[in-house]
């Protein structure tokens, strides 16, 4: 379903790009068994953010999150980097900006990191090389990571004199906020096994294991029903460090009322009990 992404000037053969979609000038999308892949093509600058770049990976996220084709998202990156966080020619410029203009310009990142953490279908991170800033703020808003493992992390924010504050919801909810506060103050890097052990990613693998590793999971998420898996995001948005109440107890019994009756759970189940595959698990799995 994946296959390592290379520079634009040497891509070789491609799959099939995902219908109905725009093309997109920093990004290479495509298609695989219902998987989409989205690869940060800016390989010269190690995939680093600019302002074009962020309003095309919203873009096409909220395309991707509408298209009943795409089952499950990768974003990858091409080159050596998966992404090193805010282009510095692009940081330079904003120096230059009103307060009015920067938090615009802020507003454009901050909805970017939530269209990717709100998107309704399952996202994978495929990370590679360095993640740093904004690239582990990706790495956070996705569903699943799966980091090769001599990936580097960093959140070097505070060594250029910034902080990572769009990043910093997803990131504290995915590490903790005792070892944020080691991370964001120091700004060292770390590598890909204490990112596993943080929580930052869910597995690691040696480079030529890591498609294989990140196929291996896509295997199991396509043959999950795809509204049950949005509903299953919101669910855990919803209840998420609260406390087990009336309140709690009485919304998830709502829940799983409302998604029984639904015709995906009929077909599910009936699949289930009749011993086939449901309707919506691609072909070929």
């Amino acid at each position: 379903m994946v296959k390592r992404r290379v520079a634009r000037k040497n891509r070789g053969h491609m799959p099939e790009r995902v219908p109905t979609l725009t093309a997109y000038e920093l990004l290479d999308v495509t298609l695989r068994n219902a998987v989409a892949i989205v690869t940060l093509n800016r390989p010269e600058v190690h995939n680093a953010f600019n302002e074009e770049l962020i309003a095309e990976l919203t873009s096409v996220l909220r395309a991707l999150g509408a298209n009943d084709i795409v089952r499950a998202i990768v974003l990858t990156g091409a080159g050596e980097s998966f992404c090193a966080g805010a282009d510095l020619n692009w940081m330079k410029k904003m120096a230059g900006f009103s307060r009015a203009q920067n938090l615009a310009d802020a507003k454009q990142l901050a909805a970017m990191l939530r269209t990717l953490d709100e998107c309704p279908k399952p996202t994978v991170a495929r990370v590679h090389g360095s993640a740093f800033g904004g690239g582990v703020g990706l790495v956070a808003c996705c569903d699943i990571a799966i980091a090769e493992q001599n990936a580097m992390f960093a959140f070097s924010e505070a060594r250029l004199g910034l902080i990572p504050a769009t990043i910093g919801p997803y990131v504290i909810e995915a590490i903790g906020a005792r070892a944020a506060r080691r991370y964001f103050l120091s700004a060292e890097r770390f590598s890909a096994t204490q990112a596993h052990r943080l929580g930052l990613v869910h597995d690691i693998a040696p480079p030529d294991e890591l498609d294989a590793r990140v196929n291996e999971v896509l295997g199991f998420v396509v043959t999950a029903g795809p509204r049950a898996q949005a509903q299953c995001k919101k669910l855990i948005r919803a209840v998420a460090h609260r406390p087990i109440d009336a309140a709690v107890t009485a919304e998830t019994a709502r829940r799983i009322a409302s998604v029984r009756a639904s015709p995906e759970a009929k077909e599910g189940v009936a699949a289930f009990l009749e011993k086939r595959r449901a309707a919506w698990v691609p072909r070929g799995e």
